[in-house]
């Protein structure tokens, strides 16, 4: 075996052996360093201990081996309870499981089981001969045994018993080393691989039809030059199977809720990061994460940012949901995991992200996020600092969507509207203590806002502007993606036609993991393939940053000596709309999408023109980046490493000013050019923060 130590050992040392954790999303035993047993049960075994949280991972990596495809069964399963033995053994444990390769242990390549001829060929597991599976089974001897440790619960200890796929004779039973198997589907994996059956289920779900799916898949086997392992041969009765599945699937696993919960959580365990029943004393708590979206979480949080997207349906679901949204290559808002809770998510917070991201640096432990945007000031920052030791930066879509919704909805002069929406932003950033009073004071006759202002915020601004003091702000492109994302679960999941069903937690899990959660699956494979791009919703996929970027400079007329206003033309110049406040996070457009509440392209677009005309005054964002160094500099924090580190960062960033100040009063600065000031504004407005040390 690849990387077996020469040096034997007794099972009395096993803990001396040290815990081996591959860099990679799944291994097998050709990554491990084996130790063969001497005496005892397991004598002449070998043995390696790997964290029991990556088992799954272990087994996948034995399954895809290149010249014995396999797919490992649980075979037995036995389990303890803590607290049942006072004196374990070294190798007791609490849960034993028996992984035995789907091509055995009988052999039916001659129409008669040989099951007995040789000793501890099967083990007594009382489940006997499988019918319907005689057409796989071929005398395979490969299995391995998993203890989690009694001692050491975190810890599995793994014992190959027979790591070869061979008969009883010793000789190969499958795959490419089997003669015999040349040309069968026995060369390759007894079944399909999830990550088929979660392509074709996604499809499904998405509606595709089974002759589309068939032909697709057909056309991907001739593009690779026929079949090369078992989900080439993918057939039409396969894809029957899951339809029936998936028509077949329901929501409600009980008539109760809590009781249907506690059922698909049973059988989806894979799928439950963190789960909390609810008590007298304890909110419900349940925490969501697929497969796909945590490979997701890997690949597009890898140095990139992680967004909260909380308390969706409030108003109308039983419990409002949570989301964490990465962002693709096209900048675009995919959900990485859901939390549902019954309390406000800010308070259960510490619960939650720990496990979560345990998940994540379990399966990369070189993963590394560069920030996490949270859309409420309640939640506490420190938490997730810890968790995934990253900056956390504020996001203000929830807030700017609520204000100018509700300015909307309950003031009815536009002119009142836009200069409320001006002074509601300024507040944010107002060191003045009565800029709340005076605001109220000035618009005391706009009673309708003012009495929504004074119930839903009045309690909540003092947080929200310490918030804003202490936290850098996030610009428009994550937030252009988030609200995509929102708007697309108020489409789907907020249905008038599920009105009947919001009040079920079951629902709302059944929709999340099958429908809700296909459909950025199939938006991701589209993106990667071009196929089927006639069943994506495109309004969902071009947010209105997207928009933005594809209206032309020349579209734009801003009046840089009066930036009191700037006018946007249409693509087709027929049409005129007016951005107020331009260039400011609270700028305001007349046009229909924006009047509705939402983020436009015209607004981002005149905000991005007018950094790299350098025409604009200092953005609200910049303003705050600057008070957050000032009050650094001025209350310095308590720990020496940090007080040195952010020292030494505001000082050469004052030197960097200087420096540019100096040039430019000399006339040696020149002006920037326009794809790179853009690019430049671009960046400066998605993160203002410190540089990251």
């Amino acid at each position: 075996m690849k990387g077996r130590e020469a040096k034997a050992a007794r099972m009395e040392d096993i803990l001396n052996l040290p815990v081996q954790d591959p860099p990679r999303a799944e291994f097998s035993a050709s990554q491990l360093k084996w130790v063969k047993i001497v005496g005892g049960r397991q004598g002449g075994d070998d043995v390696a201990l790997i964290p029991f949280a990556r088992v799954e991972d272990f087994v996948k990596g034995e399954s895809s081996n290149a010249d014995c495809p396999a797919s490992f069964r649980v075979e037995s399963r036995r389990r303890r309870r803590e607290g049942s033995t006072s004196k374990p053994r070294v190798d007791g444990y609490i849960e034993y499981t028996l992984y035995w390769c789907s091509y055995g242990p009988e052999d039916y390549r001659d129409n008669e089981s040989v099951v007995g001829d040789s000793l501890g060929m099967k083990p007594l597991s009382g489940k006997g001969s499988r019918p319907g599976r005689h057409h796989m089974m071929r005398g395979c001897l490969c299995h391995f045994t998993v203890k989690r440790l009694y001692i050491r619960p975190s810890i599995a200890l793994i014992i190959y018993n027979q790591q070869k796929h061979v008969d009883k004779t010793g000789a190969p039973c499958h795959g490419l080393l089997d003669r015999h198997a040349v040309g069968t589907r026995a060369m390759y994996a007894p079944r399909i691989s999830e990550e088929l059956r979660q392509k074709v289920m996604s499809m499904l779900y998405a509606a595709i039809p089974i002759d589309d799916i068939m032909q697709h898949h057909m056309e991907l086997v001739q593009r690779h030059g026929g079949p090369l392992n078992r989900d080439d041969f993918l057939s039409r009765n396969d894809v029957r199977n899951m339809e029936r599945l998936v028509h077949n699937s329901s929501h409600e696993l009980n008539e109760n809720d809590e009781c249907s919960v506690k059922i698909w959580v049973r059988r989806h365990q894979k799928y439950v990061f963190f789960y909390q029943e609810r008590t007298d004393t304890e909110p419900f708590i349940m925490g969501i994460q697929t497969k796909w979206q945590l490979e997701q979480m890997l690949h597009y949080g890898r140095n990139g940012s992680i967004a909260m997207h909380s308390s969706f349906g409030r108003n109308k679901l039983k419990y409002p949901l949570c989301t964490l949204l990465a962002f693709n290559t096209s900048h675009s808002a995919i959900p990485v995991a859901w939390i549902i809770s019954s309390s406000l998510i800010c308070q259960g917070i510490h619960k939650w992200i720990g496990p979560l991201a345990e998940r994540i640096y379990t399966k990369d432990p070189t993963w590394q996020l560069s920030s996490f945007l949270v859309d409420d000031c309640s939640f506490k920052v420190s938490l997730i600092r810890e968790a995934f030791r990253c900056r956390v930066l504020l996001c203000l879509w929830r807030v700017r969507r609520a204000w100018i919704r509700n300015l909307i909805k309950r003031s009815c002069h536009s002119g009142v509207q836009r200069e409320m929406f001006r002074l509601l932003g300024s507040i944010l950033y107002c060191t003045r203590s009565n800029a709340v009073e005076e605001f109220m004071q000035v618009f005391v006759d706009q009673c309708a806002f003012m009495e929504y202002f004074r119930e839903r915020w009045l309690p909540r601004i003092d947080a929200l502007i310490n918030g804003m003091k202490s936290l850098p702000t996030a610009g428009p492109e994550p937030q252009a993606a988030i609200e995509s994302y929102h708007l697309r679960s108020k489409f789907k999941l907020l249905d008038i036609q599920y009105c009947n069903l919001w009040l079920r937690v079951d629902w709302l899990i059944h929709m999340l993991a099958t429908e809700y959660h296909s459909s950025f699956w199939l938006d991701q494979y589209s993106l990667g393939t071009g196929c089927f791009e006639n069943v994506r919703d495109p309004s969902f996929t071009s947010n209105a940053w997207h928009r933005a970027l594809n209206i032309l400079d020349v579209n734009v007329i801003l009046e840089e000596q009066n930036l009191l206003l700037a006018k946007v033309l249409s693509e087709d110049r027929n049409s005129v709309y007016t951005v107020w406040n331009p260039g400011s996070e609270f700028s305001l457009c007349d046009c229909a999408w924006s009047k509705c509440g939402n983020l436009c392209e015209h607004v981002i677009k005149v905000a991005f023109l007018c950094r790299t005309r350098q025409v604009a005054g200092t953005s609200l964002g910049s303003q705050g980046y600057r008070q957050a160094m000032l009050s650094l500099l001025q209350k310095p924090p308590g720990d020496p490493i940090v007080l040195d580190h952010a020292n030494l960062r505001a000082t050469q960033l004052h030197e960097d000013v200087n420096s540019l100040e100096e040039l430019s009063n000399s006339g040696l600065l020149q002006r920037l050019p326009a794809e790179a000031a853009e690019a430049d504004s671009q960046m400066a407005d998605y993160i203002r923060l410190f540089p990251p040390p």
